[in-house]
């Protein structure tokens, strides 16, 4: 990555990660404390891949997101104590309280949505890629895929990449490889290195460190200038790796797929680490900077928690609310759910 063609930028993906990766461990902390119901998939350890990918993208562009989606919907710009309100299941969250950690969405930011269905984001997104070609020919926005390495197994997927290669649209399926479905390695998983699935497809295959926001930023903007110029899709690997567990309950479970040795030697390549060291000694940001970053996140998180916390519960009666387009539907109370017409 040639830093010197932006300086603001690398600032700004450090800011991105740090936010996502605080945003993580006080959600971690605010699930424990049952102040958040139910589990949370955390991001922690992979934000140089949503910093990078997301910094690479345009305001038209689409994304579709996974069960571990907080830090897409960061990076993308969604705002945070609307996202902390939603985890908390308040009228006031992104989405009414009605989407949660696993299916939090933001429309205006063209995110259709994370999914807890594995892989299950990739249809959308082919489908989001073509209505948009047919409705504007003359906008060359693309939509971009996250998933997992244990979604490469997923039926879904493969149909998904073989329509947007027949059809030709500008499509990024971008694969954040943190080397385990749930328990298990990927190398357990599939005989074949990821990238030969994409490739059978006859689909451009490229590998980035997903460590690295930099060297994710030029793999991505690449592959999405490749996409842009009507060259089909892409298929994106980003080699990262999650430094808790699958989800906030793991720990309780007391797994042991990974050692702890393991663990720590890929912390040593945390990005939250490595890469401020790095614009620091390349004169790109101060520790004064830094030092302003971080207070300014502390701050904003304490706003969007205690935002949450003071933000209304839905009204029961409210519950079936935007669950449909319309209540018009044969069948349903004409007056509409919630008794409103």
């Amino acid at each position: 990555m040639d830093m010197t063609d932006e300086s603001t930028l690398p600032i700004r993906m450090y800011r991105t990660m740090r936010l996502i990766r605080r945003f993580e461990e006080e959600v971690r902390r605010l699930v424990n404390a049952n102040e958040i119901a139910g589990v949370a998939h955390e991001y922690i350890g992979q934000e140089a891949v949503a910093a990078g990918l997301c910094a690479a993208l345009s305001g038209d562009d689409i994304l579709t997101s996974t069960h571990r989606g907080h830090g897409h919907l960061l990076a993308r710009g969604a705002d945070v104590s609307a996202m902390m309100a939603e985890l908390f299941g308040r009228s006031t969250g992104l989405n009414r309280g009605r989407g949660g950690s696993m299916h939090i969405a933001d429309f205006s930011l063209g995110i259709y949505g994370a999914n807890g269905i594995v892989a299950a984001g990739a249809p959308i997104a082919v489908g989001a890629a073509w209505a948009r070609r047919q409705l504007y020919p003359d906008k060359n926005a693309v939509a971009v895929t996250f998933f997992g390495d244990g979604g490469i197994n997923q039926g879904v997927l493969a149909e998904a990449m073989n329509m947007a290669a027949i059809w030709d649209l500008p499509v990024i399926f971008v694969c954040e490889n943190n080397q385990y479905a749930v328990t298990a390695r990927i190398t357990e998983m599939s005989k074949v290195p990821i990238g030969q699935r994409a490739s059978s497809f006859g689909m451009p295959v490229v590998t980035a460190d997903g460590m690295d926001p930099g060297a994710v930023f030029d793999a991505a903007s690449g592959v999405i200038s490749s996409a842009r110029r009507g060259e089909g899709p892409q298929f994106l690997e980003c080699q990262t790796y999650r430094f808790v567990g699958h989800q906030t309950a793991e720990a309780a479970l007391r797994l042991s797929y990974r050692t702890d040795e393991e663990i720590a030697r890929m912390r040593e390549r945390d990005p939250l680490v490595t890469w401020p060291a790095r614009i620091r000694e390349e004169g790109l940001m101060s520790g004064q900077q830094q030092d302003q970053i971080d207070a300014d996140i502390e701050l904003c998180l304490a706003h969007a928690i205690e935002y949450a916390r003071q933000s209304p519960e839905p009204l029961a009666g409210s519950a079936f609310d935007y669950a449909y387009a319309s209540s018009d539907f044969p069948g349903f109370p004409a007056a509409g759910w919630g008794g409103r017409p």
